[in-house]
């Protein structure tokens, strides 16, 4: 847990534990992935992004979508997904650097600066507005109901997904 100091208020510690918790359920949904055949990993499913790496990949890209938001740069991007994702170790070493990137920018960003509005088009259409902390707390709301789905599809692959749920990270993970 991050402790509160003269240098980030309660919330940030909060956004920066709650940074941590998604790195976390991450890196442990990965790692049971892997330990699925290759064949498994890409397997089509009656799922929204067809496969489990295309919905790993899913994630990262919002995420980096978001990470060019705050940072005030044009995205590269005209969908939520690629048309074909990196393969499983390359894109499981990119969300490692995404999670540190996203823990180091809520660390780095400053309280007050927790509240600064950014303005954005949504990839599908519409200006989007939000703080930056409801960016944050978005993308940990977003990789965790996407890796529901990715637990589904391990379940049906005849494994058992890891319990990637906030209370088990505060009970077994998380560090005081």
């Amino acid at each position: 847990m991050v402790e509160p100091s003269e240098s980030l208020c309660a919330r940030q510690a909060q956004l920066i534990d709650l940074l941590t918790y998604k790195a976390w359920a991450n890196s442990i949904t990965f790692d049971a992935v892997a330990e699925l055949s290759p064949d498994e990993v890409l397997r089509p499913r009656a799922t929204r992004f067809g496969n489990i790496l295309h919905t790993l990949n899913h994630i990262w890209v919002v995420e980096d979508i978001f990470r060019h938001h705050v940072a005030g740069r044009q995205r590269q991007y005209s969908a939520r997904n690629t048309d074909a994702p990196p393969p499983l170790s390359e894109l499981h070493a990119r969300v490692q650097d995404m999670d540190r990137w996203w823990i180091a920018f809520a660390r780095d960003v400053g309280p007050e600066a927790l509240d600064k509005v950014v303005h954005f088009t949504f990839v599908g259409g519409g200006e989007g507005v939000m703080t930056r902390a409801e960016i944050m707390l978005h993308l940990v709301n977003h990789a965790t109901y996407h890796r529901g789905f990715v637990g589904d599809m391990l379940y049906q692959a005849q494994a058992v997904p890891p319990a990637t749920d906030l209370t088990v990270y505060l009970r077994e993970a998380r560090k005081p």
